[in-house]
């Protein structure tokens, strides 16, 4: 249980509400109620339409609702009580939501895990947030099982629940419009067999791990639901725990960002900004594990009532073909996905005018991109800001008067500064200094990480706010633009890239004596990552950078592989013996701008 705050209002005076959209509230009124709450209600208000379209298969929201029942029943029946913590471990799927709803609807908390994370990541998300049960989709379900193997006994799962993609899809032939690309297909289709009902470990069918840990149990998704269990009352409150999704940082393991109900609902009801509506169609591509993905996805579709046409991993063939057919009205998106679009040969046959409302994050919109957009599509790209910590948005530009390359004003209820980091004095406009956040969406801590916490918070004007990090500048009209980041950060294609989490990986190669992770500029993804390795000495000569490369792919997520690797006989090393990691990035931009 999290004790609620009273929430103070921005100053009237700050220079943003001068240019403040007319259509809009200066805040919004929160919800006294959990999410499941939100799922509760649209049910009721449109039982018929479809919340979700997969592959042509639509999933209403009768039908969502009726899933995630049952997969709350099936959570009490195996022990899940009020504040357990379920981990969530799959693909954007129409079962991600349902499960999404079940263990909220359980009174539980839910654990997003990245798809692309391996088993040797994966461990993490069984023994920190002390999570017994797992939900996940087949594909996965090896790691799964290899992760849970490779922890203390005392910490590992009794129950997994696993699904199939193919549980969610049409069973006969796809249509014309919903047809992936061939390699996309082959990976929908190949989801490993499940173990039969009488044998659950994992390992007795193809494509599973023949390990497995004595008293797992592996249960199918489709019994579930077949099952109905009722469960029992929902008792959740506004201020319990409702999601831990995990961020990493400058050292250590990824950490768990405590979210509750109230701060989770806070952004969902924002969807006012974008011009969200039960009419809305959005395409539904950023990933929902990721915060971006979940609250437009999951959270705020839900909410308004809208359809959501979803794609489970980026396939632009598709996605110009579903915004066509189905007129999707409003796509969240990272900036690379727009500029492959337009890197399609067939763009040009694509039919984008039923687009209302284009918006993203994650990486600045190239300016000549964004000229594109509103040149042939009429389309003002709304960039915004956010991070985990602040449930996605604590920033966005309007539509109506967007700037470009910029993260937007200070949304519903946020108050933001720009301060010097050291002095914490408030910088004059335009001069550089940390930015500092607070509003309803704040999150109330990292999990289990109490001195990380307090160091996240500072004392400003008498009011607590959130240290982002990033280094960025107001303008005249309270706009604000990203400069630079204190936090050591490598930002590939949107995606967040802690340099100590890949160096614990990379340590523990044979091969490799020391590493240190840098960003490297990249054209395409903005930023790529890079390894600096000292080789062991028998490894010398024998262990070729192709070798480290190969071997990441193999234990870590895809966009955390290094794409370039550098072999030295030493790294740099201040008088503490500490890496020089800034002395190594400051090198390779200047070889980049060389």
């Amino acid at each position: 249980m999290t004790t609620a705050t009273t929430f103070v209002s921005p100053p009237t005076t700050r220079p943003h509400f001068k240019f403040w959209p007319a259509r809009l509230p200066r805040e919004v009124e929160i919800p006294q109620t959990s999410l499941w709450f939100n799922l509760a209600v649209t049910a009721t208000r449109f039982p018929d339409k479809a919340a979700y379209l997969f592959f042509g298969k639509p999933l209403t929201y009768r039908e969502l609702h009726a899933q995630a029942e049952a997969v709350a029943g099936w959570l009490q029946s195996v022990g899940v009580k009020a504040g357990d913590r379920v981990s969530l471990y799959m693909q954007n799927c129409p079962q991600f939501v349902a499960a999404y709803y079940g263990i909220l609807r359980a009174n539980a908390v839910v654990v997003p895990v990245n798809p692309m994370n391996k088993a040797e990541e994966f461990k993490h998300y069984i023994s920190d947030p002390q999570a017994r049960v797992v939900i996940c989709s087949a594909d996965l379900a090896s790691f799964v099982a290899a992760a849970n193997a490779d922890v203390p006994e005392a910490d590992r799962l009794h129950s997994v629940l696993v699904t199939r993609f193919t549980d969610a899809m049409p069973s006969g032939e796809l249509a014309a419009a919903d047809l992936p690309s061939p390699a996309v297909e082959a990976w929908l289709r190949s989801d490993p067999a499940l173990p039969s009902r009488q044998d659950t470990r994992p390992g007795t069918t193809q494509g599973t791990t023949p390990s497995t840990s004595p008293g797992t149990s592996y249960t199918r998704w489709t019994d579930v639901l077949a099952q109905k269990l009722v469960p029992g009352p929902h008792t959740a409150q506004p201020d319990d725990l409702a999601m831990l999704p995990y961020t990493s940082g400058t050292t250590g393991l990824p950490k768990g960002c405590m979210h509750t109900h109230r701060t989770l609902m806070a952004n969902t009801v924002a969807g006012q900004w974008g011009h969200a509506g039960a009419e809305n169609i959005s395409l539904g591509v950023v990933p929902m594990f990721h915060i971006t993905g979940m609250l437009y996805g999951v959270l705020g579709a839900v909410y308004g009532g809208g359809t959501v046409v979803i794609l489970p991993r980026w396939d632009r063939e598709l996605a110009g073909r579903l915004i066509s057919h189905y007129k999707v009205s409003h796509w969240t998106c990272i900036p690379t996905m727009v500029i492959d679009l337009f890197a399609s040969p067939n763009y040009k046959s694509f039919d984008l005018t039923s687009l209302r409302y284009i918006s993203g994050g994650g990486a600045a919109m190239p300016a000549a991109v964004a000229e594109r957009l509103l040149t042939e599509f009429g389309l003002t790209f709304a960039e915004g800001y956010g991070l985990t910590e602040t449930a996605a948005p604590s920033h966005a530009n309007p539509p109506e008067r967007a700037k470009l390359q910029c993260l937007g004003m200070p949304i519903f209820g946020v108050d933001s500064r720009v301060v010097d980091p050291v002095t914490l004095v408030e910088m004059p406009i335009g001069e550089v200094g940390e930015i500092i956040t607070r509003g309803p969406m704040v999150f109330k801590g990292y999990w289990r990480h109490p001195e990380a916490t307090a160091a996240s918070f500072v004392d400003f004007e008498r009011q607590s706010f959130f240290r982002t990090g990033d280094l960025g500048r107001m303008d005249e009209e309270g706009y604000f633009f990203i400069t630079d980041r204190l936090k050591r950060m490598i930002n590939a294609s949107g995606f967040k890239v802690w340099p100590a989490e890949v160096e614990a990986l990379l340590f523990r190669n044979a091969a490799v004596q020391e590493a240190c992770i840098i960003a490297s500029r990249d054209a395409y993804r903005g930023e790529t990552v890079k390894a600096v390795v000292v080789l062991r000495a028998e490894a010398k000569g024998k262990t070729t950078e192709q070798d480290i490369i190969d071997w990441a792919k193999e234990h870590m997520a895809a966009y955390k592989v290094p794409k370039l690797v550098e072999f030295v006989d030493a790294l740099p090393k201040s008088g503490s013996g500490k890496v020089m990691w800034r002395l190594l990035q400051d090198e390779e931009a200047k070889r980049a701008g060389a």
